[in-house]
């Protein structure tokens, strides 16, 4: 990934975070076809060991060839987008200044690299099955549990499911949230995202530009 460093984000809680809240990863693999990219929700587990990076753990179909075909002696590419914005040129004050301006597009994404095991314990997957719908259920007031759903009917649905955990070798961090502009400009990207009606997405870009401020 393309890194100028003044957009590189190295903090582990900061990438973790991340990855918590947006934990839809693009899984890249190198199988018989060459390069496969799937979407994939992958849980962030930490190492017992403070300096080890950790590892993530998801599931797949086991109609999916992923983790038959998979190079496993190849690491694999975990890429979780977090919030994206375009970014107009016409909320810059300097625009009326001297004109000197372009678009461009806002974001923030972490990159993890590592090594890709399966798992087909039965016991592994419901475990992995049940810490990521406690993870995504969190914020709700009536969190839906696994065991909600009678354990026969878990139990043949997990059967169609195989295991998948990532040793994570290396994390890569990329803010691009504007650091590169002075101040008034920084506030005027601030102040039009903010007014953008209806939009998750400008609001949360809002957040990340003032932080980075």
């Amino acid at each position: 990934m393309y890194q100028p460093k003044h957009f590189e984000e190295t903090r582990p809680e900061v990438l973790q975070a991340l990855v918590r809240e947006h934990a839809l990863a693009t899984l890249v693999t190198m199988g018989s076809e060459g390069l496969t990219a799937n979407l994939i929700p992958l849980l962030w587990q930490a190492s017992s060991v403070p300096e080890a990076p950790g590892r993530l753990l998801g599931h797949v179909a086991r109609a999916n060839r992923l983790w038959q075909d998979s190079d496993l002696s190849v690491p694999v590419l975990a890429v979780f987008q977090g919030p994206a914005h375009y970014i107009s040129p016409s909320w810059y004050p300097s625009k009326q200044e001297h004109g000197k301006v372009v678009p461009t597009w806002n974001y923030a994404v972490v990159q993890a690299r590592g090594v890709l095991r399966i798992h087909q314990d039965a016991d592994w997957i419901r475990a992995q099955v049940t810490a990521l719908t406690q993870q995504q259920e969190a914020g709700f007031a009536q969190p839906w549990s696994v065991e909600d759903a009678p354990r026969d009917y878990t139990d043949g649905l997990l059967k169609a499911l195989v295991g998948i955990e990532i040793e994570v070798t290396a994390w890569a961090g990329k803010w691009k949230v504007s650091q590169n502009q002075p101040a008034p400009n920084r506030a005027g990207v601030v102040a039009a995202l903010q007014d953008t009606p209806c939009s998750n997405a400008a609001q949360a870009m809002a957040a990340l530009v003032q932080s980075a401020g």
